[in-house]
C-alpha cells in the first residue's frame, strides 16, 4: 500500500513538472493551469532523483570545476553514491528524524550527502563553512544538532565545543568517523520507513539582514515539490546546463543548485572558487556551454565592473533573486549580450514566489508575477485589511489551500511562526506594489522603509537611482538623525575601481540623485564605505541604521571620514 501510494505521488509530481515545462513561455496559463501535487507519502530523492538515473544514467547530474581539475557525475553515479552514504550513515547511528549540521563547500559529497539524508528520512542543517565558534554554538545548540558533517580544514572549530553529536568528517582526523568509509556500504538501499510529504528535511538559519537568524523548517514537500516554481522562473528544461553563483550553507544554493535544475533532469554546473573573481566566473559562463544562470544583483554589479561585450556567451535565460533587480543593470547586460535578465522574489521561508517567467515582457524594476501554483495578497502590515492596486502593501502568500514551497514554521518560535501565518495567509514582511496589469515592484522590508522630512521612503527605489552613476558600484540608503526633519535620506556607497572617495565625488553623485528625485527622497548625506553584508552577499541595512541611530544628531559639524553633506556645498 505505501509503495502504491509513493507511485502515484511520483507520478502527480511529474505531471505537475510537465504541465510547466510545456507551458515554460506562457505564465499566465501556467498559472491558471498548474496545482500542487496533494500526494502524502513522497520521497523526492528515491521517486525523482532515482527514477531519472534509470531513464537518463548517463546524463551528467553534477559538473564541478576546480581551480585546477574537473569533474563530471552522472545522475546514475549520484544515484548508487547516495545509496551507498544513505546505508552507511544508518549504520553509524543515524536515524530518521535525526538532525545533522552540514559544513561543506562546492565538493561532491554535500550533494551525495543531501540525497542521501534526503532517502533516509532525516534533516539536514546547511551552513556555510565562514561560521565562527558562537555561530556553530549557536546552530548547535537551537537546532538540536545531533551529528556534524564538515570537511577535514573545518574540524578544529569543534575542538572545544561541548555536545553529545556525532562527528563525521570529510576526510580522515582522529576522533572523528571518516566519510570516505562509506565507500564500502552497499550500493542496493532500502528506507527505514516512509517518508511524508510533511515530514522536517532540511533547517536553515536565515541571513540576519534586520534581526537575528531565524531557524526556518522546510519539509520533504516544501523544497523537493516547492521548487518547481523556482524551474519554471528560470526556464529550466531537461538536459540544460544550469550555473548557479550561490554559495553552499545557504537557501539559494538550494534553490537553484539542487532542487530546481534537478526537478528538470538538467546538469548543475558549479565553479568552485577559494576567493570570488568575475572575470574567472565569466570565462567559466562563456566556454562551458551554459544554458541558464542565475546570480544576485550583487554578482550582476561586478559583471558590469568588467567589459561585458567582450565575452560571449550561450545563455538562453539569466535571472537574479536575492535582492531587488535594479532597471540599470538590466539595461546594460541587454545592451551587452542582448539578453534580459529577469527578477524573481524568494525567501529562505518560501519557494520562488514572484518572479518574470521566461518569455514574458519584462518590465525594468518589476520583479514580475505572482509564479504558478502561488496566490498573493497585499494587505495593510498594520490592519491585515487588503489594500487596492497601486497602493502599497505587505506580500502575503495566500495559504488555503496551503502550497508547496511554504516552510513548516520557525522550529524554535512557533509564536513568531503563527505571527507570519496568521488569517490564512504567509506574512513576508516585505513592502511592495501591485499595478492593473498584475506587475509587482518591490518597495522594500518592512524594517527597512522609513520615515524622512515627515514621507516614507523606501531605500530601494533611491538605491536604484544612485547605482546608475558611473562611481558608484553599490549602495545602502539609511534614515540619519536631524534636528529639523527628524531623519533625512543618507547613502552609504560603495565607489567602483579607481573612483576617490573625496568631496567631488560625493558632490557629483548628490547632484546625480537631486536631478532624478523628488525633494522629499532627495540624498542629503554620503559616505564612502565598504558596506555591511551577510555570508550570502546581502547588505545589512540593518547595521548601517542602527550606527546612524546610535551616532545620534549632529550639531557640531563633525563628520564621519569620508562622509560628505548637502550643506557642505552650499552655495
Amino acid at each position: 500500500m505505501v509503495k502504491d501510494r509513493s507511485a502515484a505521488g511520483a507520478a502527480e509530481f511529474r505531471a505537475a513538472r510537465d504541465l510547466l515545462l510545456e507551458h515554460r513561455l506562457d505564465q499566465p496559463t501556467a498559472h491558471q493551469m498548474f496545482t500542487w501535487p496533494r500526494t502524502e507519502s513522497f520521497n523526492w530523492a528515491l521517486e525523482h532523483f532515482d527514477e531519472v538515473a534509470k531513464t537518463r544514467p548517463d546524463r551528467t547530474a553534477l559538473w564541478i570545476v576546480g581551480e585546477q581539475d574537473e569533474n563530471k557525475y552522472t545522475y546514475r553515479h549520484m544515484s548508487l553514491r547516495s545509496n551507498q552514504v544513505a546505508n552507511w550513515l544508518y549504520s553509524q547511528g543515524v536515524h530518521p528524524g535525526d538532525r545533522i549540521l552540514v559544513l561543506l563547500g562546492d565538493q561532491v559529497e554535500l550533494w551525495e550527502l543531501l540525497l542521501a539524508v534526503i532517502k533516509l528520512g532525516a534533516v539536514v542543517s546547511p551552513a556555510p563553512p565562514s561560521l565562527t565558534e558562537s555561530e556553530l554554538v549557536d546552530r548547535l545548540d537551537r537546532g538540536s544538532i545531533s551529528h556534524v558533517v564538515c570537511a577535514a580544514s573545518e574540524t578544529e572549530k569543534f575542538t572545544h565545543l561541548q555536545g553529545h553529536w556525532t562527528r563525521i568528517c570529510v576526510g580522515y582526523v582522529e576522533g572523528w568517523l571518516s566519510y570516505p568509509d562509506s565507500e564500502y556500504a552497499g550500493l542496493e538501499f532500502q528506507p527505514p520507513y516512509s517518508t511524508s510529504v510533511d515530514d522536517p528535511l532540511l533547517l536553515y538559519f536565515t541571513a540576519g539582514t534586520t534581526s537575528t537568524p531565524k531557524l526556518v523548517t522546510h519539509t520533504q514537500g516544501s523544497y523537493p515539490i516547492g521548487h518547481l516554481s523556482t524551474m519554471y522562473w528560470i526556464g529550466l528544461q531537461p538536459g540544460d546546463i544550469h550555473l548557479n553563483s550561490a554559495s553552499p550553507g545557504w537557501a539559494k544554493h538550494a534553490y537553484s543548485s539542487v532542487f530546481a535544475p534537478w526537478n528538470a533532469e538538467a546538469t548543475v554546473l558549479v565553479v568552485s572558487q577559494d576567493r570570488f573573481d568575475p572575470k574567472r566566473l565569466l570565462h567559466e559562463l562563456s566556454h562551458r556551454g551554459v544554458d541558464t544562470f542565475c546570480a544576485p544583483p550583487t554578482v550582476w554589479r561586478l559583471f558590469l565592473q568588467q567589459d561585458l561585450a567582450s565575452w560571449q556567451v550561450g545563455l538562453r535565460e539569466a535571472v537574479a533573486t536575492g535582492e531587488p533587480l535594479n532597471a540599470e543593470v538590466v539595461q546594460q547586460v541587454r545592451r551587452a549580450w542582448d539578453l534580459t535578465v529577469r527578477d524573481g522574489f524568494g525567501r529562505t521561508e518560501t519557494a520562488l514566489l514572484i518572479g518574470n517567467g521566461p518569455g514574458q515582457v519584462v518590465i525594468p524594476g518589476s520583479m514580475g508575477r505572482p509564479m504558478p501554483g502561488y496566490d498573493i495578497e497585499f494587505v495593510d502590515p498594520v490592519t491585515d485589511e487588503p489594500v487596492p492596486e497601486d497602493t502599497p502593501g505587505e506580500i502575503c502568500v495566500d495559504l488555503d489551500p496551503e502550497p508547496a514551497g511554504v516552510m513548516k514554521g520557525y522550529s524554535d518560535d512557533p509564536d513568531l511562526s503563527r505571527t507570519n501565518s496568521r488569517g490564512l495567509r504567509y506574512r513576508t514582511g516585505d513592502i511592495a506594489i501591485r499595478q492593473e496589469d498584475g506587475y509587482i515592484t518591490y518597495i522594500g522590508r518592512a524594517d527597512d522603509v522609513f520615515k524622512a522630512s515627515d514621507y516614507r521612503v523606501s531605500p530601494f527605489e533611491i538605491e536604484s537611482v544612485l547605482v546608475e552613476h558611473e562611481y558608484v558600484a553599490e549602495a545602502a540608503v539609511v534614515p540619519s538623525p536631524d534636528p529639523m526633519r527628524m531623519s533625512v535620506v543618507k547613502a552609504f556607497v560603495s565607489l567602483v575601481d579607481g573612483a576617490p572617495a573625496e568631496a567631488s565625488t560625493a558632490h557629483a553623485i548628490l547632484n546625480h540623485a537631486k536631478n532624478r528625485l523628488t525633494p522629499y527622497k532627495r540624498v542629503r548625506r554620503v559616505e564612502f564605505t565598504e558596506l555591511p553584508k551577510t555570508a550570502s552577499g546581502k547588505i545589512r541595512r540593518v547595521t548601517l541604521r542602527r550606527a546612524e541611530a546610535e551616532r545620534g544628531t549632529v550639531t557640531d559639524g563633525s563628520r564621519n571620514p569620508h562622509e560628505f553633506w548637502e550643506e557642505d556645498f552650499a552655495g
